[in-house]
């Protein structure tokens, strides 16, 4: 009796464990455009795009291959609109009553999954370097779990920038050398764009008609969409970018979206590129003299390291995580992260970005939206809710940790030592936004002051309890301490009448 196979669209590896424990001359593939999954948050419409297109072309190649694939397209007039459905459609299509299926990286599908009234096996995605267990092993007993010591043992595990049991050159880790800020010109054109072919054409027809009102331009539509596409993508960076990124990963520029950055994540988090080919790229240019040591590190920390920590973290965690608020903060979401008109240089470029792009770095990510979030108070649930909908990348098992444990220290610390949140000083350093900006970077209070300078010692202060014994924030305190009284009453005052004025929904 034929087995289903199901594949899901951040799944779309040849290598893929359900495929490989399937039999390709009996089994049926599903794979399903539903509403379900493309309509729990408002996701980005070039996001909604790029995993459809490139979820029909992967069971093309299913198909090529000799797999008989079932697949659903979201205007199917039977599609029953979510997994569940689909399977038990396709259960009933083939006589079906067994599934094989990769384990989903977000808990509500994994529970969907388990509910369906069908033999269900659940293989771990072993895509990632860190199996459950492995990192379950690395984090028992640990007072913190801290993402560098997590890395070490993958770079052990894996050999990569290796000299026998010792890292390359020396050291684990270059990023000391990794924070310059904006330079003057980008030599690199930014990351390989691809023309729209028949099938991504008729995609984005389906998209403009089905998701039009979602937050977020579709078009012009450029990204990648098939494997060898997401290869050329990679290869482009390796090979223009890549030595330059280490230097200018943490800037910021009004004019360039891109600087040196790879903008692959959505490619490799889609199953279009693994892991491994990813890294040996990136050492195999190390290797021949063509990228210096700190560029070749920080670029294979990101994904040796940081991701695959956060995916531990966010099954370690289990499914309560993205309800986390430690700091307890309410404030809703206000509308300039859906567009809404504001003077902050930095937020409305940011904000713009993302909605043209599907896309801002990891800086723009952490150092100015989820920043913003932080200092000024407002619900870990719904910033969660944003980022996971507004960037093509964004799957939860890599969003949520970002976003509730780094990004918004609802977590309470077990990813981060310290809130990552900063004044307007940090913003000016690593970019040009602040230099065409309505608010004076160098003014504390009063008219025209920088509402990060004003939010930042808010932020202290109302949580001071909690973060005043912070080896990491110490000095903060001692430098909020040695104020003049009159000027701290000032300051908050003044953060607090700028945060009712965007309450208000006044253009702030």
């Amino acid at each position: 009796m034929s087995r289903l196979v199901l594949v899901l669209g951040d799944q779309l590896s040849p290598e893929l464990a359900g495929l490989q424990a399937a039999d390709r001359a009996a089994d049926i593939v599903v794979m399903a455009e539903v509403a379900e999954e493309a309509s729990y948050v408002g996701h980005h419409p070039k996001k909604i795009a790029f995993i459809f297109a490139s979820m029909r072309k992967f069971a093309a190649s299913l198909r090529a291959a000799g797999w008989q694939v079932a697949y659903s397209e979201f205007d199917d007039s039977e599609n029953s609109g979510s997994i569940a459905g689909e399977l038990l459609r396709r259960a009933d299509q083939y006589e079906a009553s067994d599934v094989v299926v990769t384990e989903p990286g977000e808990w509500r599908l994994i529970e969907a999954l388990r509910d369906v009234p069908l033999k269900v096996e659940m293989l771990e995605d072993d895509r990632f370097l860190a199996s459950h267990a492995e990192f379950e092993r690395w984090a028992e007993g640990r007072k913190a779990l801290r993402m560098e010591y997590f890395y070490r043992e993958m770079r052990r595990k894996t050999g990569l920038l290796m000299d026998g049991d010792n890292p390359a050159e020396g050291k684990w880790n270059f990023d000391h050398e990794n924070r310059k800020p904006a330079p003057d010109e980008v030599s690199f054109g930014g990351p390989m764009q691809f023309t729209p072919d028949e099938v991504v054409q008729e995609v984005l027809d389906l998209v403009e008609a089905r998701f039009g009102d979602n937050f977020g331009d579709l078009r012009p539509f450029w990204f990648a969409t098939d494997r060898s596409q997401a290869r050329r993508a990679l290869s482009k960076f390796i090979r223009e970018a890549l030595p330059k990124f280490g230097d200018f990963q943490d800037a910021m520029l009004m004019e360039n979206r891109f600087l040196y950055h790879a903008v692959i994540s959505m490619y490799l988090n889609a199953g279009l590129l693994t892991v491994m080919e990813i890294c040996e790229a990136a050492q195999d240019a190390w290797q021949a003299g063509d990228v210096p040591i700190n560029a070749a590190e920080g670029f294979i920390r990101q994904i040796i390291g940081w991701r695959e920590y956060v995916r531990g973290i966010y099954f370690l965690e289990g499914p309560d995580y993205t309800r986390r608020n430690a700091l307890t903060h309410d404030r809703d979401l206000p509308w300039l992260y859906w567009g809404g008109e504001t003077k902050m240089q930095c937020m409305a470029r940011a904000v713009e970005q993302t909605r043209e792009e599907a896309y801002a770095h990891h800086i723009q990510r952490l150092m100015v939206t989820g920043n913003f979030a932080l200092l000024a108070g407002i619900d870990p649930a719904q910033v969660h809710e944003w980022y996971l909908a507004v960037y093509a990348d964004a799957f939860e098992w890599v969003e949520a940790p970002n976003t509730i444990g780094m990004s918004q220290y609802a977590d309470g610390g077990i990813i981060a030592s310290k809130p990552y949140v900063s004044s307007g000083a940090y913003i000016n350093r690593m970019s040009n936004y602040c230099k065409s900006c309505a608010y004076s970077v160098t003014t504390k209070t009063g008219e025209g002051a920088c509402p990060f300078n004003l939010l930042y010692w808010h932020f202290l202060d109302r949580h001071r309890d909690r973060f005043e014994g912070n080896a990491r924030m110490g000095n903060m305190y001692r430098t909020w301490d040695r104020m003049d009284a009159e000027r701290r009453k000032t300051v908050l005052s003044d953060a607090q009448a700028w945060l009712a004025r965007m309450e208000a929904g006044e253009v702030v």
